[in-house]
This record gives structure tokens, sequence and C-alpha cells, in this order.
């Protein structure tokens, strides 16, 4: 497993210096700036990671485990949403990958919302499903599902963290990095722990309740997307509230991440103490 993931690692950095089209000349990003960059994505990540681990009071997941997960979500699991999502809108809009990067970052629109709200949430719930599937299947109680549908979705908020973090850092210098590492960390980075963690509960839910999981995906994608729209709103209010329609969607959609996290807690703290979903 760390050896798949120095892997994508390696890919990951060797695709940035050879897209310079998409993600700006990589001359400025020495190595000590890469390990930066890399600490800033992912050490709030494993944090939050452990959060998640020890909310459960008795029989804790073992942190072999949940770290295997965690790097199942970052690398696996953003892969083939990236792939998946990349082929998607080339057959539903014919876009190029150059252009699908000025789309999303100069041109907001009914298309970009189509991607944001719909496409890229059902694409990443479901490969974070692929991504939490081995582990779901060895669970032992109707809780792991929740911990482990949270890891894995940690570890794909890192991964895809450190993708903006490293756009922010080439685009806007220090200043514009560290603020863009404090809002996805506790935007984006909860919203995805707490969007898969609903489809690992439903997948639990399935083994020991006899229960589908689908709904619980469809209510992770709704929520997921319910999401990028808040976080989307900036230039569609601009032009009746100016840069508060920017604040008001930032604050709803980290108001969303941190109550669904909250949840997420709250839920494999239920379990555990009354034993009933």
């Amino acid at each position: 497993m760390m050896s798949s993931w120095l892997f994508f690692y390696f890919l990951f950095w060797k695709s940035l210096f050879q897209c310079p089209t998409i993600y700006h000349p990589m001359a400025d990003l020495t190595l000590s700036i890469i390990l930066i960059i890399s600490l800033a994505a992912f050490a709030p990540a494993l944090i939050l990671m452990l959060v998640v681990k020890n909310t459960e009071k008795r029989g804790r997941e073992p942190t072999g485990r949940t770290f295997s997960a965690f790097l199942r979500g970052a690398t696996l699991s953003i892969f083939l949403a990236l792939v998946i999502e990349m082929v998607l809108v080339y057959l539903i809009f014919g876009y190029d990958v150059a252009r699908i990067s000025d789309l999303l970052g100069k041109y907001p629109g009914l298309d970009t919302l189509i991607l944001a709200c719909i496409i890229a949430p059902f694409a990443e719930e479901f490969t974070k499903a692929i991504g939490m599937r081995p582990f779901t299947r060895r669970a032992k109680e109707l809780e792991d599902g929740i911990v482990y549908g949270a890891i894995v979705g940690l570890g794909f908020a890192a991964t895809e963290n450190m993708l903006y973090e490293t756009s922010a850092w080439l685009e806007g210098g220090v200043s514009v990095f560290i603020g863009t590492v404090i809002i996805r960390t506790v935007s984006s980075a909860l919203l995805h722990a707490s969007a898969s963690s609903i489809t690992g509960y439903g997948l639990t839910a399935k083994r020991f309740l006899g229960k589908s999981w689908v709904p619980y995906y469809l209510l992770a994608v709704l929520l997921h997307g319910a999401f990028n729209l808040a976080a989307s709103a900036g230039p569609f209010l601009e032009g009746s509230m100016g840069d508060n329609g920017y604040l008001i969607g930032l604050i709803v959609a980290i108001a969303m991440a941190v109550g669904a996290f909250s949840w997420s807690r709250r839920k494999i703290r239920q379990i555990e103490r009354k034993g009933v979903a």
C-alpha cells in the first residue's frame, strides 16, 4: 500500500511539471515548497482521521487499517474520480482538459454548476465508495462504516486540497496559500469526510441490517452537491450582493460541512452506546 501511495504521489507532481498549460509553470516549486504544500494538505486530514478513529470509545479500528483506508482515498478514489469526471465532461460538453481548467477558473456559468453540483458529487461519492468497500466488507460493527467512510473521504480531500493549494501558491503566493489551507480544511475536508461517512454507513447497514446502500449514497451525493452549490454561489450573487455574495456562500458551505461532520461523530457514539441505527 505504501509503495502504491508513493507511486501516485510521484505521478501527481510529475503531471504538474509536464502540464504548464493547466497548472502554470512549475519552475518556482522547489523541493522545500513541495514539502510545505504536501504537509499543509495532509497533516490536517490526518489529524481529523485520528479524531474520527478515536470517536469510538470501545473497539477502535486498528491504526494500520485506518491508515490504509486513508491512503486508498488519497490515491485510488481520487484517481478514479478524476478520470470519470474528465470523461463525462468530454462526453457531455466536448471540452478538452485545458478548456475544463479555464471553465472552472475563469468562466463560471451553468456548465460549471453542472460539473460542480452534479457530475463531481456523483462521481466522487461513487469512487470513494469503491475505496472504502474492502473495509466495510470486513466491518465488525455497524458504526465501522461511518468511520471508514469518513477516513477514505479525508484521504480523498487531502490529495484534492494539495491540488488547490498548489494552485493557490502559484497564483497568489504565501498569503493566498495560507488562506486556502485554512478554508479548505474547515470546509472541503470536513465535507468529504461527512458525505462518504453516509455512504459508509449505508454499506454496513446493508451488511448488518439488510438495507439498500443506494439511498445513503444518493444522500451523500445530495449533501456534496448542496455544498458545492453554496461554495460556487459567489460569482452568481456578485451582481446583486457584491463581495458579500462570496462570503455568504462560503459561510453556508462551512456551516454545512461542520454540521455534517458533527452528525457523523454523534452517529458513531449513538450506535456504539445503543447498538441501533
